[in-house]
Protein backbone atom coordinates (compact mmCIF):
# COMPACT_ATOMS: atom_id res chain seq x y z
CA UNK A 1 0.00 0.00 0.00
CA UNK A 2 1.13 3.56 -0.74
CA UNK A 3 0.10 6.60 0.48
CA UNK A 4 -2.92 7.98 -1.81
CA UNK A 5 -4.20 4.13 -1.56
CA UNK A 6 -4.14 4.70 2.11
CA UNK A 7 -5.50 8.32 1.94
CA UNK A 8 -7.87 6.28 -0.49
CA UNK A 9 -9.86 4.14 2.20
CA UNK A 10 -11.14 7.44 4.40
CA UNK A 11 -12.29 8.86 0.86
CA UNK A 12 -13.47 6.45 -0.57
CA UNK A 13 -16.88 3.70 -0.04
CA UNK A 14 -15.55 2.89 3.65
CA UNK A 15 -16.17 6.70 4.28
CA UNK A 16 -20.00 6.39 3.50
CA UNK A 17 -22.09 8.28 5.71
CA UNK A 18 -23.68 5.83 7.94
CA UNK A 19 -25.83 5.72 11.03
CA UNK A 20 -24.38 7.39 13.95
CA UNK A 21 -22.62 4.96 15.80
CA UNK A 22 -19.42 3.80 17.08
CA UNK A 23 -17.95 1.44 14.97
CA UNK A 24 -14.23 1.45 15.83
CA UNK A 25 -14.67 -1.25 18.84
CA UNK A 26 -14.40 -4.72 16.38
CA UNK A 27 -11.73 -3.20 14.72
CA UNK A 28 -9.68 -2.28 17.52
CA UNK A 29 -10.42 -6.18 18.67
CA UNK A 30 -9.21 -7.48 14.99
CA UNK A 31 -6.25 -5.32 16.06
CA UNK A 32 -5.63 -6.84 19.18
CA UNK A 33 -6.89 -3.75 21.45
CA UNK A 34 -4.24 -1.32 20.58
CA UNK A 35 -4.90 1.67 22.57
CA UNK A 36 -6.64 -0.45 26.06
CA UNK A 37 -3.89 1.18 28.14
CA UNK A 38 -3.80 4.65 26.85
CA UNK A 39 -4.38 7.15 29.51
CA UNK A 40 -4.44 11.36 29.03
CA UNK A 41 -7.61 13.51 27.81
CA UNK A 42 -10.36 13.55 25.65
CA UNK A 43 -11.66 16.90 24.30
CA UNK A 44 -15.65 16.84 23.03
CA UNK A 45 -17.37 20.32 22.79
CA UNK A 46 -19.00 22.24 19.76
CA UNK A 47 -15.77 24.60 18.67
CA UNK A 48 -12.09 24.67 20.61
CA UNK A 49 -11.39 21.19 20.53
CA UNK A 50 -8.37 21.74 18.48
CA UNK A 51 -6.93 24.83 20.19
CA UNK A 52 -7.25 23.03 23.44
CA UNK A 53 -6.12 19.86 23.00
CA UNK A 54 -2.73 21.97 21.11
CA UNK A 55 -2.48 24.05 24.36
CA UNK A 56 -2.58 20.87 25.93
CA UNK A 57 -0.25 18.95 23.83
CA UNK A 58 2.32 21.87 23.84
CA UNK A 59 2.35 21.75 27.99
CA UNK A 60 2.75 18.00 28.53
CA UNK A 61 5.56 18.11 25.94
CA UNK A 62 7.56 20.51 27.69
CA UNK A 63 6.94 18.49 30.50
CA UNK A 64 9.35 16.15 28.82
CA UNK A 65 6.54 13.94 27.87
CA UNK A 66 5.90 12.06 24.30
CA UNK A 67 1.85 13.00 23.81
CA UNK A 68 -0.20 11.18 20.76
CA UNK A 69 -3.15 13.10 19.52
CA UNK A 70 -5.06 12.76 16.60
CA UNK A 71 -6.88 16.31 15.40
CA UNK A 72 -9.46 16.50 12.56
CA UNK A 73 -9.88 17.77 10.08
CA UNK A 74 -6.95 18.01 8.22
CA UNK A 75 -6.01 21.10 6.14
CA UNK A 76 -3.81 20.20 3.64
CA UNK A 77 -2.58 16.56 4.24
CA UNK A 78 -3.60 13.86 5.70
CA UNK A 79 -0.74 13.36 8.04
CA UNK A 80 -1.74 16.04 10.28
CA UNK A 81 -4.37 13.80 11.58
CA UNK A 82 -1.72 11.69 13.16
CA UNK A 83 0.91 13.28 15.63
CA UNK A 84 3.37 13.19 18.22
CA UNK A 85 4.11 16.09 20.29
CA UNK A 86 2.36 17.85 17.89
CA UNK A 87 4.57 16.90 15.02
CA UNK A 88 2.51 15.24 11.82
CA UNK A 89 3.78 11.62 11.24
CA UNK A 90 5.95 10.95 7.90
CA UNK A 91 3.91 9.70 5.24
CA UNK A 92 5.55 6.44 5.36
CA UNK A 93 5.09 5.92 8.75
CA UNK A 94 0.98 7.00 8.37
CA UNK A 95 0.91 4.08 5.17
CA UNK A 96 2.35 1.65 7.83
CA UNK A 97 -0.45 2.22 10.05
CA UNK A 98 -3.19 2.19 7.60
CA UNK A 99 -1.40 -0.59 5.50
CA UNK A 100 -2.03 -2.68 9.49
CA UNK A 101 -5.89 -1.39 9.94
CA UNK A 102 -6.77 -2.11 6.17
CA UNK A 103 -5.63 -5.90 6.71
CA UNK A 104 -7.55 -6.77 9.63
CA UNK A 105 -10.65 -4.43 8.07
CA UNK A 106 -10.69 -7.26 5.13
CA UNK A 107 -11.07 -9.88 8.09
CA UNK A 108 -14.55 -8.16 9.59
CA UNK A 109 -17.91 -8.40 7.96
CA UNK A 110 -18.77 -5.23 10.32
CA UNK A 111 -19.45 -1.79 8.79
CA UNK A 112 -16.57 0.44 9.12
CA UNK A 113 -16.49 4.43 8.70
CA UNK A 114 -14.10 6.79 7.73
CA UNK A 115 -13.47 7.71 12.40
CA UNK A 116 -13.38 4.42 12.83
CA UNK A 117 -10.43 3.98 10.38
CA UNK A 118 -8.64 7.06 11.58
CA UNK A 119 -8.93 6.39 14.83
CA UNK A 120 -7.27 2.78 14.35
CA UNK A 121 -4.34 4.13 12.09
CA UNK A 122 -3.86 6.23 15.03
CA UNK A 123 -3.20 4.23 17.73
CA UNK A 124 -1.23 1.34 15.59
CA UNK A 125 1.21 4.16 15.05
CA UNK A 126 1.40 5.13 18.77
CA UNK A 127 1.39 1.41 20.07
CA UNK A 128 4.47 1.41 17.24
CA UNK A 129 6.41 4.35 18.60
CA UNK A 130 5.26 4.44 22.40
CA UNK A 131 3.64 7.46 23.73
CA UNK A 132 3.20 8.24 27.40
CA UNK A 133 -0.56 10.37 27.05
CA UNK A 134 -2.78 10.93 24.44
CA UNK A 135 -5.10 13.87 24.15
CA UNK A 136 -7.63 13.27 21.71
CA UNK A 137 -10.25 15.41 20.10
CA UNK A 138 -13.79 14.19 19.20
CA UNK A 139 -15.51 13.96 16.07
CA UNK A 140 -18.81 15.79 15.72
CA UNK A 141 -20.75 14.05 18.42
CA UNK A 142 -19.10 12.59 21.25
CA UNK A 143 -21.31 9.84 22.75
CA UNK A 144 -20.65 7.75 19.48
CA UNK A 145 -17.83 9.21 18.50
CA UNK A 146 -14.73 6.63 17.46
CA UNK A 147 -12.48 7.74 20.14
CA UNK A 148 -14.99 7.21 23.01
CA UNK A 149 -13.47 4.08 22.67
CA UNK A 150 -10.75 4.66 24.82
CA UNK A 151 -10.74 4.86 28.84
CA UNK A 152 -8.29 7.94 28.76
CA UNK A 153 -9.90 9.71 32.76
CA UNK A 154 -9.89 13.38 31.46
CA UNK A 155 -12.85 14.59 29.92
CA UNK A 156 -13.24 17.90 28.53
CA UNK A 157 -16.33 20.02 26.99
CA UNK A 158 -15.30 23.22 25.59
CA UNK A 159 -18.80 24.59 24.69
CA UNK A 160 -22.25 23.78 23.20
CA UNK A 161 -23.42 25.34 19.76
CA UNK A 162 -25.45 24.87 16.98
CA UNK A 163 -23.63 22.54 14.49
CA UNK A 164 -23.88 19.10 12.69
CA UNK A 165 -27.79 19.55 13.58
CA UNK A 166 -28.75 17.03 11.21
CA UNK A 167 -26.91 14.56 12.70
CA UNK A 168 -27.38 15.84 16.66
CA UNK A 169 -30.74 17.39 16.83
CA UNK A 170 -31.47 20.82 16.70
CA UNK A 171 -31.67 22.07 20.22
CA UNK A 172 -28.74 22.96 22.67
CA UNK A 173 -30.20 20.01 25.16
CA UNK A 174 -29.72 17.47 22.41
CA UNK A 175 -26.14 18.32 21.19
CA UNK A 176 -25.27 18.50 24.60
CA UNK A 177 -26.38 15.02 25.48
CA UNK A 178 -24.04 13.42 22.98
CA UNK A 179 -21.42 15.85 23.69
CA UNK A 180 -21.39 14.63 27.24
CA UNK A 181 -21.93 10.57 26.49
CA UNK A 182 -17.95 11.02 26.57
CA UNK A 183 -18.12 10.97 30.22
CA UNK A 184 -17.27 7.56 32.35
CA UNK A 185 -17.53 6.41 35.51
CA UNK A 186 -14.63 7.69 37.49
CA UNK A 187 -13.47 10.38 35.11
CA UNK A 188 -12.20 13.76 35.56
CA UNK A 189 -14.56 16.46 33.64
CA UNK A 190 -13.83 19.85 32.75
CA UNK A 191 -16.79 21.91 31.14
CA UNK A 192 -16.23 25.01 29.36
CA UNK A 193 -19.18 27.75 28.47
CA UNK A 194 -22.33 25.56 28.05
CA UNK A 195 -26.07 27.55 27.79
CA UNK A 196 -28.17 27.46 30.23
CA UNK A 197 -30.14 24.68 28.29
CA UNK A 198 -26.91 22.59 27.46
CA UNK A 199 -25.65 22.67 31.02
CA UNK A 200 -28.88 21.78 32.41
CA UNK A 201 -28.76 18.65 29.86
CA UNK A 202 -24.79 18.12 31.01
CA UNK A 203 -25.74 17.91 34.36
CA UNK A 204 -28.34 15.42 34.33
CA UNK A 205 -26.00 13.40 32.25
CA UNK A 206 -23.28 13.61 34.76
CA UNK A 207 -25.98 12.46 37.39
CA UNK A 208 -25.87 8.86 36.10
CA UNK A 209 -22.46 8.03 36.92
CA UNK A 210 -20.73 7.97 39.62
CA UNK A 211 -16.75 9.25 41.09
CA UNK A 212 -17.07 11.73 38.82
CA UNK A 213 -14.62 15.09 39.55
CA UNK A 214 -16.12 18.04 37.82
CA UNK A 215 -14.52 21.60 37.74
CA UNK A 216 -16.48 24.18 35.58
CA UNK A 217 -14.94 27.45 33.75
CA UNK A 218 -15.86 29.60 35.95
CA UNK A 219 -16.22 28.19 39.09
CA UNK A 220 -13.26 25.88 39.89
CA UNK A 221 -11.37 26.73 36.53
CA UNK A 222 -10.84 30.70 36.58
CA UNK A 223 -8.86 32.83 33.81
CA UNK A 224 -7.94 36.36 34.23
CA UNK A 225 -6.21 37.88 31.00
CA UNK A 226 -4.46 40.88 30.04
CA UNK A 227 -1.99 42.49 26.99
CA UNK A 228 1.58 42.69 27.71
CA UNK A 229 3.79 44.76 25.58
CA UNK A 230 5.03 43.54 21.74
CA UNK A 231 8.00 41.07 23.09
CA UNK A 232 9.32 38.79 20.46
CA UNK A 233 8.41 35.00 19.79
CA UNK A 234 4.52 35.13 21.12
CA UNK A 235 1.80 35.98 18.66
CA UNK A 236 1.83 33.36 16.11
CA UNK A 237 1.96 34.65 12.28
CA UNK A 238 2.65 32.78 9.38
CA UNK A 239 5.75 33.82 6.36
CA UNK A 240 4.84 32.72 3.49
CA UNK A 241 7.96 31.54 1.43
CA UNK A 242 9.69 30.75 4.29
CA UNK A 243 9.06 26.97 5.25
CA UNK A 244 6.88 25.60 8.27
CA UNK A 245 5.02 28.63 9.65
CA UNK A 246 7.11 30.88 12.01
CA UNK A 247 6.52 32.62 15.30
CA UNK A 248 7.31 36.86 14.56
CA UNK A 249 7.18 39.66 17.06
CA UNK A 250 3.87 40.76 18.19
CA UNK A 251 1.30 41.42 20.74
CA UNK A 252 0.99 39.06 22.89
CA UNK A 253 -1.54 37.93 26.22
CA UNK A 254 -0.35 36.73 29.34
CA UNK A 255 -2.80 34.92 31.82
CA UNK A 256 -3.60 33.57 34.80
CA UNK A 257 -5.65 30.24 35.29
CA UNK A 258 -6.27 29.00 38.46
CA UNK A 259 -7.82 25.23 39.40
CA UNK A 260 -8.17 23.75 42.45
CA UNK A 261 -4.41 22.64 42.74
CA UNK A 262 -3.08 25.91 42.55
CA UNK A 263 -2.78 29.46 40.35
CA UNK A 264 -0.41 29.55 37.11
CA UNK A 265 0.75 32.90 36.79
CA UNK A 266 2.39 34.42 33.64
CA UNK A 267 1.12 32.13 31.05
CA UNK A 268 1.59 32.86 27.35
CA UNK A 269 -1.55 32.44 25.03
CA UNK A 270 0.07 32.55 21.95
CA UNK A 271 -2.85 32.43 19.93
CA UNK A 272 -4.87 35.30 18.67
CA UNK A 273 -8.66 35.81 20.15
CA UNK A 274 -10.71 36.32 23.31
CA UNK A 275 -11.70 33.02 23.17
CA UNK A 276 -8.52 31.39 22.68
CA UNK A 277 -7.83 32.48 26.11
CA UNK A 278 -10.85 29.74 27.51
CA UNK A 279 -9.25 27.23 25.49
CA UNK A 280 -5.67 27.54 27.14
CA UNK A 281 -7.42 27.63 30.77
CA UNK A 282 -9.28 24.03 29.95
CA UNK A 283 -5.63 22.46 28.52
CA UNK A 284 -4.61 24.21 31.70
CA UNK A 285 -6.93 22.26 33.98
CA UNK A 286 -6.70 19.47 32.03
CA UNK A 287 -2.83 19.28 32.74
CA UNK A 288 -3.55 19.80 36.08
CA UNK A 289 -6.59 16.91 36.53
CA UNK A 290 -3.68 14.72 35.06
CA UNK A 291 -1.25 16.06 37.45
CA UNK A 292 -3.81 14.60 40.07
CA UNK A 293 -3.79 11.21 38.77
CA UNK A 294 0.25 11.10 38.71
CA UNK A 295 0.70 11.36 35.07
CA UNK A 296 2.86 14.36 34.85
CA UNK A 297 5.36 13.83 36.70
CA UNK A 298 8.30 16.26 35.36
CA UNK A 299 5.82 19.24 35.89
CA UNK A 300 7.32 22.56 36.65
CA UNK A 301 5.67 25.98 36.09
CA UNK A 302 8.56 27.19 33.75
CA UNK A 303 7.66 24.10 31.46
CA UNK A 304 4.73 24.95 31.33
CA UNK A 305 5.11 28.55 30.16
CA UNK A 306 7.68 27.38 27.55
CA UNK A 307 5.58 24.72 26.32
CA UNK A 308 2.81 27.22 25.60
CA UNK A 309 4.26 29.90 24.11
CA UNK A 310 5.76 27.50 21.63
CA UNK A 311 2.11 26.45 20.77
CA UNK A 312 1.20 27.13 17.08
CA UNK A 313 -2.39 26.09 15.19
CA UNK A 314 -2.43 26.60 11.69
CA UNK A 315 -6.12 28.20 10.66
CA UNK A 316 -7.36 29.62 13.76
CA UNK A 317 -6.77 33.51 13.33
CA UNK A 318 -3.30 32.72 11.71
CA UNK A 319 -2.05 36.13 10.12
CA UNK A 320 -0.03 35.60 7.42
CA UNK A 321 2.37 38.33 6.51
CA UNK A 322 3.37 39.06 3.92
CA UNK A 323 1.33 36.84 1.83
CA UNK A 324 2.37 36.95 -1.91
CA UNK A 325 -0.13 36.02 -5.23
CA UNK A 326 1.71 36.35 -8.59
CA UNK A 327 2.88 40.28 -8.14
CA UNK A 328 0.50 40.43 -5.32
CA UNK A 329 1.59 41.39 -1.75
CA UNK A 330 -0.13 42.20 1.60
CA UNK A 331 -1.32 40.14 4.38
CA UNK A 332 -4.38 37.36 4.63
CA UNK A 333 -6.04 36.25 7.81
CA UNK A 334 -7.42 32.63 7.85
CA UNK A 335 -9.52 31.02 10.10
CA UNK A 336 -11.31 27.65 9.56
CA UNK A 337 -14.79 29.67 11.64
CA UNK A 338 -17.33 26.81 10.43
CA UNK A 339 -20.29 27.23 12.30
CA UNK A 340 -22.18 30.39 13.29
CA UNK A 341 -21.14 30.44 17.08
CA UNK A 342 -17.45 30.36 15.91
CA UNK A 343 -17.64 33.17 12.98
CA UNK A 344 -19.20 35.46 15.71
CA UNK A 345 -16.96 34.47 18.12
CA UNK A 346 -13.59 35.42 16.11
CA UNK A 347 -15.48 38.49 13.89
CA UNK A 348 -14.71 41.37 16.63
CA UNK A 349 -10.74 40.15 16.19
CA UNK A 350 -11.14 40.35 12.80
CA UNK A 351 -12.26 43.85 13.25
CA UNK A 352 -9.53 44.91 15.45
CA UNK A 353 -6.56 43.56 13.52
CA UNK A 354 -8.60 45.28 10.16
CA UNK A 355 -7.16 49.41 9.06
CA UNK A 356 -9.93 51.36 10.17
CA UNK A 357 -9.41 53.41 7.35
CA UNK A 358 -9.37 50.60 4.67
CA UNK A 359 -11.54 47.55 4.41
CA UNK A 360 -10.38 43.77 3.99
CA UNK A 361 -12.26 41.60 1.39
CA UNK A 362 -13.60 38.84 2.53
CA UNK A 363 -13.29 35.05 0.79
CA UNK A 364 -16.14 32.46 2.01
CA UNK A 365 -16.88 28.83 1.39
CA UNK A 366 -18.59 26.29 3.55
CA UNK A 367 -19.93 22.53 3.77
CA UNK A 368 -23.13 22.56 2.17
CA UNK A 369 -24.91 20.86 5.60
CA UNK A 370 -23.59 24.24 7.50
CA UNK A 371 -26.11 27.03 8.59
CA UNK A 372 -24.66 29.02 5.45
CA UNK A 373 -27.11 32.18 5.50
CA UNK A 374 -26.76 32.33 9.53
CA UNK A 375 -22.80 32.20 9.07
CA UNK A 376 -23.04 34.88 6.42
CA UNK A 377 -25.14 37.16 8.15
CA UNK A 378 -22.60 36.93 11.08
CA UNK A 379 -19.54 38.99 8.39
CA UNK A 380 -19.48 42.70 8.14
CA UNK A 381 -21.88 43.91 5.75
CA UNK A 382 -20.07 46.93 4.29
CA UNK A 383 -17.00 44.53 3.91
CA UNK A 384 -16.65 43.45 -0.09
CA UNK A 385 -17.28 39.37 0.08
CA UNK A 386 -16.52 37.13 -2.66
CA UNK A 387 -18.26 33.52 -2.21
CA UNK A 388 -16.45 30.19 -3.18
CA UNK A 389 -16.13 26.81 -3.76
CA UNK A 390 -13.97 24.27 -2.27
CA UNK A 391 -12.78 20.77 -3.62
CA UNK A 392 -13.74 19.15 -0.84
CA UNK A 393 -17.34 17.15 -0.99
CA UNK A 394 -19.66 18.25 -0.09
CA UNK A 395 -19.40 22.18 -0.41
CA UNK A 396 -22.22 24.60 -1.06
CA UNK A 397 -22.38 26.05 -4.44
CA UNK A 398 -21.41 29.95 -4.68
CA UNK A 399 -25.10 30.31 -6.31
CA UNK A 400 -26.23 29.25 -3.22
CA UNK A 401 -24.37 31.32 -1.52
CA UNK A 402 -24.60 34.31 -3.32
CA UNK A 403 -28.76 34.42 -2.82
CA UNK A 404 -28.24 34.23 0.60
CA UNK A 405 -26.19 37.29 0.75
CA UNK A 406 -29.11 39.12 -2.34
CA UNK A 407 -28.89 42.17 -0.60
CA UNK A 408 -25.88 42.44 0.20
CA UNK A 409 -23.75 45.10 -1.42
CA UNK A 410 -20.29 44.34 -3.14
CA UNK A 411 -20.27 40.59 -3.32
CA UNK A 412 -18.69 38.34 -5.69
CA UNK A 413 -18.39 35.09 -6.74
CA UNK A 414 -15.52 32.65 -7.79
CA UNK A 415 -15.35 29.31 -9.02
CA UNK A 416 -12.89 28.40 -6.70
CA UNK A 417 -10.40 29.58 -4.06
CA UNK A 418 -7.49 30.16 -6.26
CA UNK A 419 -9.75 32.35 -8.40
CA UNK A 420 -11.38 33.81 -5.40
CA UNK A 421 -7.74 34.70 -3.81
CA UNK A 422 -6.59 36.72 -6.82
CA UNK A 423 -9.88 38.02 -7.40
CA UNK A 424 -9.69 39.39 -3.79
CA UNK A 425 -6.04 40.51 -4.13
CA UNK A 426 -7.14 43.21 -6.84
CA UNK A 427 -9.86 44.44 -5.05
CA UNK A 428 -7.85 44.89 -1.60
CA UNK A 429 -4.95 46.64 -3.63
CA UNK A 430 -1.02 46.19 -2.56
CA UNK A 431 -0.49 45.96 1.02
CA UNK A 432 -4.26 45.50 1.93
CA UNK A 433 -5.84 42.30 3.81
CA UNK A 434 -7.62 39.34 2.50
CA UNK A 435 -9.93 37.35 5.41
CA UNK A 436 -10.56 33.88 4.58
CA UNK A 437 -12.91 32.57 6.38
CA UNK A 438 -15.39 29.42 6.31
CA UNK A 439 -14.57 25.93 5.94
CA UNK A 440 -11.28 24.23 7.27
CA UNK A 441 -11.17 22.97 3.41
CA UNK A 442 -11.01 26.66 2.20
CA UNK A 443 -8.50 27.02 4.85
CA UNK A 444 -6.16 24.39 4.18
CA UNK A 445 -6.35 25.39 0.19
CA UNK A 446 -5.31 29.27 0.82
CA UNK A 447 -2.27 28.28 2.65
CA UNK A 448 -1.36 26.13 0.23
CA UNK A 449 -1.82 28.30 -2.60
CA UNK A 450 -0.06 31.26 0.07
CA UNK A 451 2.71 28.56 -0.41
CA UNK A 452 2.36 27.55 3.65
CA UNK A 453 3.47 23.79 3.96
CA UNK A 454 1.25 21.50 5.72
CA UNK A 455 1.87 21.90 10.07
Amino acid sequence: MDYQQAENLTTGPRATPLPVKNYLPPLLDALDRPGRELRGMLVAGTNGKGSTCAFAVSGLAACGLRVGSMPGPHLQDSTERIRVNNVPVSRSAYTAAYTEVDAAARRLSEPLDAPALRAAAAVMHYRRVGIDLAVMEASAGGRDTAVNSFDLGVKVITNVALDHTDMLGDTYAQIAWAKAGVVRDGDHVLLGDLPPEAEQMVRHVLADHSGLTVWRLGEEIRVTAGAADAVPGTAYEAKAGDGPSSVAPAQRTVAQVSTPLGTHRDLPCPLRGAHQERNLALAVAGIDALRERGLVPGFTERRLREGLAATTWPGRLELVRPARLDDWSGSVLLDGAHNPHSVATVIPEVRRMADAGRAPVLVFATKETKAAAEMLAELPAEWPLLVTVTGSSPAADPEYLARCVAGRPHTHRAPDVSTALRHAARLTGPGGLIVVIGSLALVGEARTLLGLPPG
